[in-house]
């Protein structure tokens, strides 16, 4: 049977990096083997967005785009490993960042708009049964990143922050009726939004809820 696949977005302090392992947890005890990833990923082209992220490289969209549609498309189709291949195993898939990522393309300055146009031809390979967005206040994200870094990076600044949550509220309007976006407190308690997130996940998972036996 085909595992589940939820992604989690949010500008950073949202608490996404929490509640991952939180819900990982829960899926597992509740007998779903359960995968945790993330986007971009570790592999030579994610490196290099990455490295785009904290500024190290400079590129526009025309250097991005091939870029980001390169590594979607090789963290969906490893024959191994590959998302597609995970979820036609029976396993669930968490990933941190999905189909409205713009995580890796801040330095550049793109937009949601361009980054979903970008991510399209890979997201008719595969979308999410939801998108979990952890939404919290600029003010309480930038409180939690300064007590838990030592740095921040270069993008996160108030107003950043700001632009980029707003351009999430935007692209969830815009795709409503390609997506399914549920939004969630994100200044709640770890524990409390933790149940908070299950209780929306596991209706979700109805006909999935007695696992094939080992």
């Amino acid at each position: 049977m085909r595992g589940r696949f939820f992604a989690l977005e949010g500008i950073d302090g949202s608490g996404k990096s929490t509640q991952l392992p939180l819900l990982a947890r829960r899926l597992e005890e509740a007998g779903f083997p359960c995968l945790q990833t993330r986007e971009p990923t570790d592999g030579p082209v994610g490196s290099l967005l990455r490295r785009v992220l904290t500024g190290q490289v400079t590129c526009d969209s025309r250097v991005a785009a091939p870029l980001f549609v390169a590594d979607r498309l090789d963290h969906l189709l490893r024959p191994e490993d590959g998302l597609l291949a995970v979820l036609e195993g029976g396993t669930t898939v968490l990933c941190d960042r999905y189909l409205f990522s713009s995580y890796a393309y801040q330095s550049v300055d793109l937009s949601l708009d361009w980054v979903i146009g970008a991510n399209r031809p890979c997201a008719d390979l595969l979308r999410p049964d939801a998108t979990l967005f952890l939404d919290v206040e600029p003010e309480l994200a930038l409180a939690r990143i300064a007590q838990n870094r030592d740095h921040t990076e270069l993008f996160e600044t108030r107003e950043r922050l700001t632009r980029t949550r707003e351009q999430y509220f935007r692209a969830f309007e815009r795709e409503q009726n390609r997506e399914t976006v549920i939004i969630l407190p994100g200044d709640l308690p770890p524990e409390e939004l933790s149940r908070a997130i299950w209780a929306r996940v596991e209706p979700l998972l109805k006909g999935h809820l007695s696992p094939p036996p080992a």
